[in-house]
């Protein structure tokens, strides 16, 4: 017979929400249980913010290097090993792992088990120890913290050719000599500017009007620009029809472009097109969880799923994909458990980075998305060649833009796509988590020289 345990507690998934769920609950008293059929950290520390942003600041010490002589250093030839580039990402990813995995162990009250759950009933998980045999978990409060997994598009023949997604594109033992990026959102252009600073030549093919489609239209006409000038090929209004292997072992794609069907070859293929719920294989309908058509988890706005005592947090439950989020969904769940609150996403204050470089950050309205909410505002416009910092830098690419309220002179959102443009970004944000006026920020006496001053700048205008 299949033993079964009962826990105050059962956490599915060790992402950026379930962890520190699954410690907290255990901390306050509740027996709690966390199951993982993967790696420990979820997809930020396995395969996404951590081992990307470790290559990122690779591709960007080539890049510099490269234009060393801009700043009157004189290097020699410059060449990237990328078998090197990707141990660095292996070895900080498993740091990052290792930690979170002791953790886990070392917590009192909290049991970790590796193997794959599924509901048998509302309260009621099977897990499969991975090959060791099953384990029936029964729990008063269920979490779900499963994320996602990428999604390949309907494209004729995708499934013969050996295309890459955002996790094996880590893992190549070589530079591509020609990447074709199959979309135009920030995944695909991470990794497009990555890979031509490595070496590559690169082509990106986005099926809409602009790249990053949540973008206003200048914001993604700059980031293009940039792309372009590092020698990268945009190809917008862009849909793949099929795909093939080439006669030399790489890709061959037709595609329906403006100008008429064209094809295009390369030695492999990013597809960076969207992703799906790992919802899939938990057989929510056992334990009668609503999903929208697309697999994601219904919640209400304190994150519970239709069945009472079951949460999901995270990529799971669709809307922003992003880490902070998930995170912040676990400060939601912890604050209503266990410190008696009230805490809701409705409202929540969104922000994040494209790192792409320089960087695009952004946080709350975009300007269209002021426009169709009907506000009445106004916009703050300067190019980073008015920063005096990023002129020193020799990094004045880019613009910053504020959207602004224009009768209670609050800010609504920002684009900031310059040399930290995510850091710079989190100040705005800060300001509108505080409620300040725009004309905080422009009066206030920020040290010199740096970065931030430039807001002095920016909102003087208005």
């Amino acid at each position: 017979m299949t033993e079964t345990r009962h826990y105050d507690a059962a956490v599915i998934g060790t992402g950026q929400g379930g962890k520190p769920l699954a410690t907290a609950l255990a901390g306050a008293g509740y027996k709690t249980v966390i199951i993982e059929r993967g790696n420990v950290g979820g997809s930020c520390v396995n395969e996404g913010c951590t081992p990307t942003k470790t290559m990122v600041a690779s591709a960007r010490a080539a890049y510099l290097a490269r234009r060393a002589s801009d700043y009157g250093v004189e290097t020699g030839p410059v060449n990237v090993d990328i078998k090197k580039v990707r141990q660095r990402k292996r070895d900080i990813v498993q740091t990052f792992r290792g930690g979170g995995e002791k953790q886990l162990q070392s917590t009192e009250d909290l049991d970790f088990l590796r193997g794959e759950a599924s509901f048998a009933g509302p309260k009621e998980l099977e897990v499969d120890l991975n090959g060791d045999g099953n384990l029936r978990v029964s729990a008063d409060k269920i979490f779900i913290n499963t994320g996602t997994r990428p999604s390949a598009p309907p494209v004729e023949g995708l499934e013969d050719v050996p295309f890459l997604d955002n996790r094996s594109v880590m893992e190549l033992s070589e530079v591509p000599e020609h990447l074709l990026v199959l979309g135009g959102g920030y995944v695909g252009l991470e990794f497009g500017q990555m890979f031509r600073r490595f070496g590559s030549r690169v082509t990106i093919i986005q099926r809409g009007a602009q790249l990053l489609p949540r973008e206003d239209e200048d914001v993604a006409e700059g980031v293009a620009d940039i792309l372009r000038e590092e020698g990268i090929e945009v190809l917008l209004e862009t849909s793949a029809l099929s795909a093939a292997r080439s006669g030399d072992g790489g890709v061959r794609l037709e595609m329906r472009a403006p100008e008429g069907e064209r094809t295009l070859e390369g030695s492999h293929l990013l597809v960076a097109t969207g992703r799906v719920p790992n919802t899939d294989r938990l057989n929510l309908a056992a334990a009668g969880i609503k999903t929208d058509e697309s697999g994601f988890v219904r919640v209400d706005e304190r994150l519970e799923t239709s069945v009472p005592g079951v949460w999901a947090m995270g990529d799971v439950k669709g809307g922003p994909a992003f880490t902070h989020i998930s995170y912040d969904d676990f400060n939601v769940i912890r604050a209503n458990l266990l410190d008696g609150g009230e805490e809701s996403i409705k409202g929540r204050l969104v922000s994040y980075t494209v790192y792409t470089d320089p960087q695009l950050g952004r946080v709350g309205l975009s300007e269209r998305e002021a426009r169709e909410q009907g506000f009445d505002f106004r916009v703050a416009r300067m190019p980073m060649k008015r920063v005096a910092r990023a002129l020193e830098s020799d990094e004045s690419r880019g613009f910053m833009k504020v959207i602004v309220d224009a009768k209670s002179s609050r800010m609504l959102g920002a684009a900031i796509l310059g040399i930290e443009g995510g850091e710079l970004m989190s100040m705005i944000h800060i300001a509108m988590l505080g409620d300040m006026p725009f004309t905080t920020l422009r009066d206030a006496p920020l040290a010199h020289p740096t970065l931030a001053e430039s807001f002095n700048n920016l909102f003087a205008a208005i």
